[in-house]
């Protein structure tokens, strides 16, 4: 056999020779040390590469038929076979799941529209004056493009095949250069929308939405912290993050704006009105000048509709207040009306000549004393009533506007008036790039993830909608033919079955693990400890730290979250942050080694000169920095939990 073979099978038998040492005498074993030992033989069995699916499933049966075997040997058969399919059917009804395949489909479609390199070659440009511009752009390309798909392994490997010769090129240290890919692919598994945080939901019983509102600040502290990192290291080191030369900051003008920015302006706004206002506009077409205007003016029409609509929203006239007042002028009108007709009833009134008004309310009375047979009686009352209500109503008056919204205005324009002053043609063009790149995915990302977090669509509703923007961009970039479509298929359905099979695996180790009490025997345990919730809280979260270095997500969530989930109550520890800390802490699985598939992803299409000593140095800083960000996160709860506590209080 192979040395692999026999390394596996000695730390295997080492694994279950030291269980027996450790767990009791066989005469003194009872069923929840023999859970402990199945939880033993899983970890050892997936680390050896086992399918993780099938094994959760095959121990779990094996396990299942002990425990049932120990209780009635003649149902146990039969009585863990029920198990198999009860737990399978309770994963096919669960709605949750149904989103998984659908935001899988929107991201391998995304993936083969070809955005990530126009996206990369913006973002260089658009940061070349920051230090280290290139790994920045690696990183801020990286969170977008993962986001977006959502596919770990994908970002890396087209990042290593795009960003990791141009940084080598530029004399980058392969170290931080590796780093940055890394760390910047593995963002899409915290950012929403996540298949990480709907497997969690789904294994929690956690509301995904929340899950969703409450990753979104986490992600983005993560990914700017990253870009702190190396801003700093390229500053004190610039030997591993040499500056951009001029040479490559050079962006080619077209004909019009050479022309324009020679005899005019080189600043957009007054070059573009100045060639259209005088007689220098001559070899530049005037349609092409005002293509250029309006684009030109879109950051100032986007932060005008944003601020109007701000506006409308604050001085929007109090509801309670129009409420009041119809329910007030009502009481008023019948009150009237009574007594109107309490006069004519009792005769009073005197009948009105020809030509003079009637007064409200008499003729009415009249009419219904004179012939109540004949005809129902109409009440003008109630109309009367509405139509006064509806009037203060429609003539309610806006609300000022705060002051702070003035203050925002005036910063906008300030930034805007900053912005415009230093717009050049150069820049122009590297706006028309990001409008080709950056601003579709950003816009499909934002509606995906507005309309799950305010309210608008459940996360499957949202997810489909993401699918059919998926489409629609592929098909924008030309890039939606049969075959595009046919891989995006074959890969959704393997990895859904795989996300699938490996929930029914799980839910079958959990119950097997139920039934042998080794939950009660680790909840006796823990509780015995007499922690602190502060206590148990470091202890989970370096247990799972600890776990991410053999050890995947997917096994992670899925097997350990039941064990610690049940704890959470008698700890007063809500599961929304349990479960943000859990995501941030589970970026070390994939950057710790030896089981860190994106270093092996991205060794795989580095070049040669390229060792894994080398990636895995060089994914060691951005692991610190992540147990940097959850300590972060523990200290200021806030981070997560503010924006789900505004949104659904």
């Amino acid at each position: 056999m192979k040395k692999e073979v026999w390394f596996g099978l000695t730390i295997m038998a080492l694994v279950v020779l030291s269980a027996f040492v450790l767990l009791p005498a066989p005469s003194e074993m009872t069923n929840g040390h023999l859970g402990l030992l199945m939880l033993a033989l899983v970890v050892v069995a997936i680390m050896l590469g086992f399918p993780t699916a099938f094994t959760l499933m095959g121990m779990g049966m094996i396990f299942a038929w002990i425990a049932y075997k120990s209780q009635n040997p003649d149902l146990a058969v039969s009585q863990t076979l029920d198990l198999m399919v009860q737990r399978a059917y309770s994963v096919m009804s669960n709605d949750v799941l149904i989103s998984i395949p659908l935001f899988v489909f929107m991201g391998y479609l995304i993936e083969r529209a070809n955005l990530i390199e126009k996206l990369f070659k913006s973002m260089h440009l658009a940061m070349a004056r920051l230090p280290g511009s290139l790994a920045v752009a690696t990183i801020v390309t990286c969170a977008i493009f993962a986001t977006a798909t959502g596919i770990v392994g994908a970002v890396v490997t087209l990042m290593g095949l795009l960003a990791l010769p141009a940084m080598l090129r530029a004399g980058y240290s392969v170290q931080l250069s590796a780093g940055a890919i890394t760390a910047g692919g593995c963002l899409g598994i915290l950012i929403p929308p996540s298949v990480m945080l709907i497997v969690y939901g789904a294994t929690a019983g956690v509301s995904v939405v929340k899950l969703y509102a409450g990753a979104f600040f986490p992600g983005i502290m993560l990914a700017t912290l990253y870009v702190v990192y190396v801003v700093i290291i390229a500053k004190i080191k610039p030997h591993m993050a040499p500056p951009m030369s001029a040479e490559d900051r050079i962006v080619p003008l077209p004909a019009f704006a050479q022309v324009v920015s020679k005899d005019v302006s080189n600043t957009v706004l007054p070059g573009l009105i100045g060639a259209i206002k005088g007689k220098r506009n001559v070899a530049v077409p005037m349609r092409e000048l005002l293509n250029h205007l309006g684009i030109a003016l879109l950051p100032a029409l986007a932060v005008a509709a944003i601020m109007g609509t701000i506006y409308f929203k604050v001085t929007a006239p109090l509801p309670v207040e129009a409420v009041e007042g119809v329910v007030a002028m009502g009481g008023e009108l019948s009150e009237t009306s009574d007594d109107q007709e309490a006069e004519s009833v009792s005769g009073l009134s005197e009948p009105e000549a020809d030509g003079l008004q009637t007064p409200p309310g008499t003729a009415e009375v009249a009419k219904v004393e004179a012939a109540p047979a004949a005809e129902p009686a109409k009440a003008p009352a109630p109309a009367a009533v509405s139509a006064a209500a509806e009037t203060p109503a429609a003539q309610a008056e806006r609300q000022p506007a705060p002051m702070s919204f003035w203050i925002g205005l005036a910063s906008c324009a300030v930034a805007l008036a900053i912005f415009y002053a230093y717009f050049s043609f150069v820049r122009l063009e590297i706006f028309k790039m990001l409008l080709g790149s950056f601003f579709p995915l950003a816009l499909m990302i934002l509606a995906v993830l507005g309309t799950i977090v305010f309210g608008l669509a459940t996360p499957t509703e949202a997810a489909a909608m993401g699918s059919l923007g998926g489409l629609l961009l592929a098909a924008a970039y030309r890039r939606l033919n049969y075959v595009v479509l046919r891989e995006s298929v074959y890969l959704t359905a393997k990895t859904s079955a795989m996300v699938c099979w490996l929930f029914v695996g799980s839910s079958i180790f959990s119950a097997a693990f139920a039934l042998l009490g080794g939950q009660e025997i680790i909840n006796t345990w823990v509780l015995g400890m007499d922690l602190t919730p502060v206590q148990f809280m470091i202890l989970a979260q370096v247990v799972i730290f600890l776990l991410g270095w053999p050890l995947e997500w997917t096994e992670i969530i899925v097997i350990f979250m039941p064990i610690f989930i049940p704890l959470l109550p008698h700890f007063g520890i809500d599961p929304l942050f349990f479960g943000l800390l859990v995501a941030l802490n589970l970026q070390t699985a994939f950057l710790s080694p030896p089981v860190a598939m994106a270093a092996f992803y991205l060794k795989g299409v580095s070049p040669p000169h390229v060792t894994l000593n080398q990636i895995f140095a060089g994914m060691l800083p951005f692991m610190a920095i992540q147990v940097f960000a959850i300590v972060l996160l523990y200290i200021f709860p806030a981070i997560g939990m503010w924006l789900p506590e505004v949104l659904y209080k």
